[in-house]
């Protein structure tokens, strides 16, 4: 994807944010103020209350850094980091883990910390945590929050890429959002996501159920928490889930033999529109620091033979 077509799609991302950022001002924005990495860190964690404990914190880096240029990503690849560090970022704002798991380095608390037995990946985040370090890089964790913050959350930044909005959503609950939308055959609405996910880089998506299953509404959900099977009592017509959460003798299948149609997307598709908002709040709260957002889109390559 190139960088004309993320920053059309990101576009949406400052008029997301741009209404609750008034509500939510930073008292350490005033030009030429010296910023550290755990004020910004202090600010993120101001915007929405969630549960502790939490993986919204500093992930690796020191917190008295002083921030020259502020960069945002959906998932901090080691490639990423490194094009952010060229061109001047020191403090990065991602939304998923920097180490392969959840909890990042806090093993303890990671039921996927079994992984770490193995030599492959204890020695790839020992290079990636040097190398962090080595070129003074922080790396603060914006999850739970973004997750779960109205106006520019992930699922109401995902709604709007989809082209609704907030007063069409008739069915709701925390991290899930169901939208009206005319009565119209499945298929059709699915070609019309498609056709809007394209500028993140998502080449298709997987449609199951019946093509002429009339839709009136559409579930979306947030990341990993967009299983259908965890919000079938909103009862959207068409479910919207993504390739890290649906198994395909479970969810696709029942949408196959129900009927109802299940639109599969990618986890990155999905959430980097909230990135880019959040990126564009960042500007507003942050207007003498360069905020620079590094957009990914669709996190796999498509390839055909």
């Amino acid at each position: 994807m190139n960088r004309r077509e993320f920053i059309e799609a990101g576009s949406l991302g400052f008029v997301l944010a741009n209404n609750l950022f008034a509500q939510n001002s930073p008292q350490n924005s005033q030009p030429n103020k010296e910023l550290r990495a755990k004020d910004v860190n202090a600010y993120l964690r101001s915007l929405e209350k969630v549960p502790e404990p939490s993986v919204d914190k500093i992930i690796i880096g020191d917190p008295e850094t002083v921030v020259k240029k502020i960069g945002t990503c959906w998932m901090p690849y080691w490639d990423t980091c490194k094009e952010a560090v060229s061109q001047g970022v020191n403090l990065l704002i991602v939304h998923e883990p920097t180490f392969y798991t959840h909890w990042d380095l806090d093993l303890e608390k990671d039921h996927l910390k079994k992984i770490w037995c193995l030599s492959d990946y204890t020695k790839l985040r020992e290079e990636k945590s040097k190398w962090i370090r080595d070129n003074g890089l922080v790396i603060i964790r914006c999850h739970d929050v973004l997750d779960k913050i109205k106006g520019f959350g992930i699922p109401f930044a995902l709604g709007k890429v989809l082209g609704f909005e907030d007063s069409d959503i008739v069915r709701s609950k925390l991290f899930y959002n169901v939208y009206k939308t005319p009565k119209t055959p499945a298929i059709k609405i699915a070609r019309d996501i498609a056709g809007k996910l394209k500028a993140y880089g998502q080449p298709g998506i997987a449609f199951y159920g019946h093509d002429d299953y009339p839709v009136s509404s559409v579930g979306v959900g947030t990341g990993c928490l967009c299983d259908p099977m965890e919000y079938g009592h909103l009862k959207p017509d068409m479910f919207i889930a993504i390739n890290d959460v649906v198994n395909t003798w479970v969810q696709t299948t029942y949408a196959q033999d129900m009927g109802q149609p299940l639109l599969v997307i990618d986890h990155g598709t999905a959430e980097d529109p909230g990135m880019q908002a959040l990126n564009s709040h960042l500007k507003k709260a942050y207007p003498d620091r360069d905020v620079l957002h590094f957009g990914r889109g669709c996190s796999f390559k498509w390839v055909s033979g």
